[in-house]
């Protein structure tokens, strides 16, 4: 895809949202279904938070996407979750995992296990969460991936090789978030910049952004949805940033900005920092 590929498939994809508004369902931490489900809804979605194993299944069959996060390890979980995963699918509907806390119990390691073989069509994390995902599903062998709770050890760049084997394995897309973000296909790699400091100041960015890029994916291919989300979070927190240095006016200057950021305004802030990968050269404007 070329440059204006991109920008015209992310606008396409902003625009489509807010017009279709699809309900994508969410399970994920109960510390931060307030943030995913009203960033969900300013971008234009509509949200649902999940627990039980069989509602979980039945509304899979029926949701044109839906959100795994790990956030929260119910002990329901070890049924609840390979079940909506195995319901998304057998039915073909694009799913995002955001393996948070991974390597913190047998019960987190049992259950994502169990997930490798359900494709997600996006997995979602920090660099020191997807190199651990990629060696779970014995998809590298290398260092890093120590998760210190919730918190990346790892820089971005030291993901690349992870994100890339999760990509190919799954044949959907791969974001490493953290200060400049990385998503792939597989085989193109584009490293976006933006975003504040202040995402670290508050709890749940990482998981909204996960609930966004599965509402996108309701609508688009995986790599654009990814893409489309990440250049809306940075930008919408570029421009929070600006009017707000404290983290509770941020949190909700950024979801105003998510609400009222145009189709054209994301599109055209799309950036690389450096040059696309296996596609050609662009540095940032």
């Amino acid at each position: 895809m070329r440059e204006e590929e991109i920008r015209s498939a992310i606008a396409k994809a902003v625009e489509q949202v807010r017009a279709e508004k699809p309900l994508v369902p969410s399970i994920t931490n109960t510390v931060t279904q307030d943030f995913v489900a009203n960033a969900q809804l300013a971008v234009g979605g509509a949200a649902a938070m999940l627990y039980l194993a069989d509602e979980c299944e039945s509304v899979a069959k029926v949701a044109p996407a839906f959100y795994i996060n790990m956030g929260t390890a119910m002990p329901f979980y070890e049924e609840t979750l390979p079940q909506a995963a195995r319901a998304l699918f057998a039915n073909k509907k694009p799913w995002v995992l955001d393996p948070v806390g991974i390597g913190l119990s047998e019960l987190r390691t049992k259950i994502l296990t169990q997930l490798k073989i359900y494709n997600p069509a996006i997995v979602r994390g920090n660099a020191s969460e997807i190199i651990a995902l990629a060696k779970l599903w014995q998809l590298i062998n290398e260092a890093g991936g120590n998760v210190h709770g919730v918190e990346s050890t790892e820089k971005v760049s030291a993901a690349k090789s992870a994100a890339l084997a999760i990509a190919k394995f799954t044949g959907g897309a791969v974001a490493v978030s953290g200060e400049e973000d990385l998503v792939t296909d597989g085989e193109n790699v584009i490293n976006c910049a933006g975003g504040s400091e202040l995402f670290t100041k508050i709890t749940g960015s990482g998981c909204a952004l996960g609930g966004v890029m599965a509402v996108y994916a309701a609508v688009t291919t995986p790599f654009i949805a990814a893409l489309t989300a990440t250049t809306m979070f940075n930008l919408a927190g570029s421009k929070a940033a600006a009017q707000s240095e404290a983290p509770a006016s941020f949190k909700v200057e950024f979801l105003d900005n998510l609400y009222e950021l145009t189709a054209e305004e994301v599109a055209d802030n799309f950036r690389v920092v450096g040059s696309f990968e296996n596609m050609f050269n662009f540095g940032m404007e």
